[in-house]
């Protein structure tokens, strides 16, 4: 059997380098791989306000490369793109992952005020807000936040979070197996509060690690094995 591709999406002001460690993982085990950067999140922008536009550029972008058939993997924003994404075209998507997932993904107005006004503060708030307390590693995320800051491109991609109001019924029209991975110590979407997502989502499986909401990079190795097993499996 063909194996799918496995296409990873990141979330706001991010870039394909947050998945580095499980794009090799399943390049190690034989999977086609394609590791997006959301249009002005790269070279292809400028960037896009809302994830109904990412997710069609995503299904587009799937369509120039000849994936007929895909597994998403979306984190945060990039899971809201990737849950639209599945319930427009059921057929060709074999397996969605929500990473850091919630609907409504509500963004708090300070926030969104900060990064608007001042976005390397906001990227500070968001670099702190995304681990776990006491877990020393954060400066890779910061930096790469910094390289990809201007043009308010955080508020571009949080103000599309907030915005977005078609989870419920996108949710409602997904018909692939689905799993959502949690952080336990997510302050920004707390496992408690996609209840209502997964609860939309006809068999969806859950999985909680002891991480924040950069758990691609906190817990890296399960990450890996959870979704190698989710993927693999079915």
């Amino acid at each position: 059997m063909q194996k799918s591709t496995v296409v990873f999406v990141h979330g706001a002001l991010n870039d394909h380098a947050v998945w580095r460690a499980q794009s090799r993982h399943f390049e190690a085990h034989g999977y086609p791989v394609l590791a997006l950067d959301l249009p002005g999140h790269g070279v292809d922008g400028p960037a896009l306000a809302s994830v109904d536009a990412m997710a069609a550029w995503l299904l587009a972008k799937l369509d120039a490369a000849g994936v007929s058939q895909a597994a998403l993997v979306g984190h945060s924003m990039g899971s809201l793109i990737a849950l639209e994404a599945a319930a427009r075209a059921p057929r060709r998507i074999t397996h969605l992952a929500l990473l850091g997932s919630t609907y409504p993904m509500k963004v708090a107005d300070a926030l969104l005020d900060t990064a608007r006004d001042d976005e390397q503060r906001a990227i500070g708030m968001v670099t702190k807000w995304s681990h776990s307390p006491g877990y020393a590693d954060t400066e890779p995320l910061r930096q790469m936040m910094l390289r990809l800051a201007g043009k308010q491109l955080l508020h571009t991609d949080l103000a599309a979070c907030n915005a977005y109001d078609n989870g419920d019924a996108a949710a409602a029209a997904v018909r692939c197996p689905t799993l959502f991975i949690f952080g336990a110590n997510d302050v920004m979407t707390p496992p408690k509060s996609a209840a209502r997502l997964g609860g939309a989502i006809a068999h969806a499986q859950s999985l909680t690690l002891p991480a924040g909401h950069a758990l691609m990079s906190e817990q890296a190795d399960a990450v890996n094995h959870a979704l190698l097993d989710f993927i693999g499996s079915r």
